[in-house]
């Protein structure tokens, strides 16, 4: 599955590159969900919130309640994560808070399992370097996606997995380690940073992992007709 990617900050549809410099602004909110209208998907983040600088809760909302979102961004507690299934949100993403300086954070793991139920929770194990990054990604920790992948595995119902090293920088991804992870789960993977091209796309959905793009439709590189074709036969299939 194809996943279009919406990041707010400051109020607004942005791209990052590696979560640090805006590159670009995208359409009001309203227009975004009228452009990826052909996919049953969406992935919200809230970028301010996932830097501790604020929230864009409103427009999180707003999206929740007119489309099919994965919400995640500064979610550190069970109340947040509570809050935003009631306003709407599909599934819960969650990278930050799940970590601690020697490992996964089980109490909140815990808690938020039993507050939310495994299913609706996807853990963010986004990497540059090879090591998960948190707060934003202006954080390196010693811990490795593949080595926490079964550890977690009983606390969520899938994985979003960002190759921050990458992102946004449209000069494709790591296919081998995207394949590693994907030997090590039988949960869902969602893959982001640096899918540039529908081979990319073809590459990793024939791992049985989804695609989160971002940079390539804002920039127009992929086209969003021929991708939500292409979404349709990978859905169906």
């Amino acid at each position: 599955m194809i996943i279009p990617c919406i990041d707010l900050m400051d109020g607004k549809v942005v791209q990052l590159k590696q979560g640090r410099e805006k590159v670009l602004e995208g359409r009001s909110p309203d227009e975004m969900l009228e452009l990826f209208a052909g996919f049953p998907q969406l992935q919200v983040i809230d970028l301010d919130a996932a830097m501790g600088r604020g929230s864009n809760t409103a427009i999180l909302q707003y999206l929740a309640n007119r489309a099919t979102v994965r919400v995640g961004g500064g979610v550190r507690s069970v109340a947040r994560a509570e809050e935003l299934l009631v306003q709407g949100a599909f599934r819960i993403i969650v990278g930050t808070a799940a970590f601690t300086d020697s490992g996964p954070n089980f109490t909140l793991l815990r808690d938020l399992r039993s507050a939310v139920g495994a299913e609706g929770l996807t853990l963010a194990l986004d990497s540059k370097g090879g090591r998960i990054v948190t707060k934003g990604w202006q954080e390196t920790t010693t811990l490795t996606a593949a080595e926490l992948l079964g550890e977690l595995e009983p606390y969520c119902s899938g994985f979003l997995c960002t190759y921050v090293d990458k992102e946004g920088m449209m000069e494709g991804t790591d296919h081998d380690w995207f394949a590693s992870l994907r030997e090590r789960t039988s949960h869902e993977l969602v893959a982001a940073g640096g899918i540039t091209t529908i081979d990319d796309i073809w590459r990793l959905s024939a791992l049985n992992i989804h695609c989160a793009v971002g940079m390539s439709i804002y920039t127009g590189h992929l086209a969003l007709d021929e991708l939500a074709d292409l979404n349709r036969h990978l859905v169906g299939s």
